[in-house]
């Protein structure tokens, strides 16, 4: 799958960003997809590139942009326990600066931005993120609940802004939990959430899983858990975006 350089107009100035997509000359289905914290990287291109080629137009914005272009530090190829609190420390600063007002503003512009692309087809799109990209696509998601028909999660505080919050979503919700970050009471209490909330959703702890399980490049990565994110990921774009 081809990459795509772009920047998108923001309120706040440019947001740096690349997409993955079929180069078929057709138009795809489009998914805004926010990476974790530590940002773009080769990781990050590879599950974009992954899902651009099951038929979609992938967009992936550097949310820290008012920070400056990614990458914003230096990452090792392979985050272990011995640096990873180190980079830990270098990024909780931006993520606090990181507002939900920011939030909000910035997904206005990626969802104009992504539903103008040519490549990209008429109709709903759908949000995924990572850690706590998982939390700016639950809040685009309940941003926008007219446009955005599915939402997918993964080790990601997608509870933090209360059920208040996610009470705002229409889409069809697939939350993907770490074992480290949710206990199993935790979880009913969410799923409760999400059942009165009317929500058509999953919502499960993976088995043996750490915080960041998806990422292949940390200590973090799980491989079975990253197929059952795919397992789960790829049936509920299929049926919410009707592509094949």
């Amino acid at each position: 799958m081809p990459l795509t350089t772009l920047n998108i107009p923001t309120a706040d100035g440019s947001a740096d960003a690349f997409a993955a997509h079929p180069d078929d000359g057709e138009r795809h289905p489009g998914v805004l997809m926010y990476a974790d914290a530590l940002g773009d990287r080769p990781v990050l291109r590879d599950l974009a590139r992954e899902l651009a080629g099951h038929g979609y137009y992938v967009l992936v914005p550097n949310f820290f942009y008012r920070n400056g272009p990614a990458p914003l530090i230096d990452l090792p190829a392979y985050i272990g326990e011995d640096v990873r609190p180190s980079i830990v420390a270098r990024l909780m600063p931006l993520v606090g600066a990181h507002t939900a007002e920011h939030t909000l503003r910035d997904a206005d512009a990626y969802l104009r931005f992504l539903t103008a692309r040519p490549e990209v087809a008429a109709g709903p799109v759908a949000v995924t993120g990572y850690c706590f990209g998982g939390l700016l696509a639950t809040r685009t998601a309940a941003a926008h609940p007219g446009q955005v028909a599915a939402l997918a999660a993964f080790h990601a505080p997608v509870a933090a802004d209360g059920p208040e919050s996610l009470a705002k979503i229409t889409a069809r919700v697939h939350f993907g939990h770490a074992a480290t970050d949710l206990t199993p009471e935790a979880l009913d209490e969410l799923n409760q959430d999400l059942d009165a909330a009317g929500l058509d959703h999953t919502s499960e702890i993976y088995p043996d899983t750490v915080h960041g399980f998806t990422m292949s490049d940390t200590a973090a990565f799980n491989s079975a858990a990253l197929q059952r994110h795919w397992d789960r990921l790829l049936p509920l774009l299929g049926h919410t975006l009707r592509t094949r």
